[in-house]
């Protein structure tokens, strides 16, 4: 229900969309510019705020700055909307508001509702991700050979298990992305705006060396720019089907699924890799939430609070880590004179 009602929305928005152009429409056009011209992508932000633009028009609103009514009027829940998706449009007013100040007016900042995340992501065991593997390597063409994207089913789950990158990343990349020699992949322009590098160890580096060499064979081009992932007939793979291959993958092995919104999910295996990653900095020796910064930079996340997800998940289903951590410590940190604490407190 609540999908068939933002369809009939969206058309309806897009429809009106070409007619209209409130008080906001050159300023959110400048916004959209700004925020792209700092590294963000943007995608789709400008559609949102034009919606406010005819919120705003619609109330009766002719002078430039957003009060307060007007902001808690936005904030307010509609109809059938998720949790998340007021959270976003509350935050996308809040920036450009906060633009509208830079600029001189007087504009009122709305506070961000507190979002709660129910989503638990599945994390692969390791015999879960034997099956994976093994499924994946039994994939075979089928008839439809030339467009089939099944031939790189197995070198891409690798791929994505063994380093944790998004799969619009992987698709993203290019032969000349991917340096063999130094085992290293250059991630250009991923979801945070950034471009970052990510090691491949050597047990991958030889999987992706065979999946070059079996393009070769193929007659698939493997120059430079040309993508790295394609399917059979060398066109780039899209993120649809990959999902769509990879939900029967899980059903041959044995690996329930919950339905739609609910996991195991292709993105699950970044999941899994981030906690994995986490349990053998721990296991290392290092502090899991010294460990925070490492990962952040490495998973490209924008911010610690991202990451500090993947720590009290790792705290929680390995709580022997946790244990070890504090039997390490222990010695380094004594234990405090409860009568001390007491009578600082009063």
């Amino acid at each position: 229900m609540s999908h068939l009602y933002h369809r009939h929305f969206m058309i309806i928005y897009m429809t009106d969309r070409k007619k209209f152009n409130g008080i906001y429409a050159n300023l959110i056009v400048e916004y959209v510019k700004f925020k792209q011209a700092q590294g963000f992508k943007f995608e789709g932000i400008e559609r949102c705020l034009e919606r406010f633009d005819k919120f705003a028009s619609d109330r009766g609103g002719e002078t430039i700055g957003i009060s307060k009514d007007l902001a808690d009027a936005w904030s307010a829940p509609f109809p059938l909307e998720s949790e998340k998706s007021r959270y976003c449009r509350i935050s996308l007013l809040r920036g450009f508001s906060a633009y509208l100040q830079t600029l001189g007016y007087t504009s009122y900042i709305p506070v961000i509702p507190k979002l709660q995340n129910h989503f638990i992501p599945h994390i692969y065991t390791n015999q879960e991700l034997y099956a994976i593997f093994r499924e994946c390597d039994k994939l075979t063409l089928d008839k439809h050979f030339l467009h089939s994207s099944k031939c790189v089913i197995p070198t891409l789950i690798r791929v994505l298990y063994g380093t944790g990158i998004r799969i619009s990343e992987a698709i993203k990349l290019i032969h000349s992305d991917v340096d063999f020699d130094k085992g290293l992949i250059k991630l250009r322009e991923s979801k945070n705006g950034q471009d970052r590098i990510v090691p491949m160890s050597l047990s991958l580096r030889e999987v992706c060396k065979d999946w070059v060499a079996y393009k070769q064979k193929m007659g698939i081009p493997v120059d430079a720019d040309s993508p790295l992932f394609t399917a059979a007939d060398g066109h780039r793979i899209s993120h649809s089907t990959i999902n769509h291959i990879f939900r029967t993958i899980l059903q041959r092995a044995g690996i329930g699924h919950g339905g739609r919104g609910h996991g195991p999910r292709l993105h699950d295996l970044r999941h899994t890799f981030c906690v994995n990653s986490l349990v053998k900095l721990s296991e290392a020796g290092m502090d899991l939430y010294y460990s925070m910064p490492i990962l952040m930079t490495y998973m490209g996340h924008k911010c610690l609070e991202s990451t500090n997800n993947y720590v009290r998940l790792t705290q929680e289903m390995f709580p022997h880590v946790t244990i070890k951590m504090d039997n390490a410590y222990q010695c380094i940190f004594p234990e405090m004179n409860s009568n001390l604490i007491d009578e600082e407190e009063i």
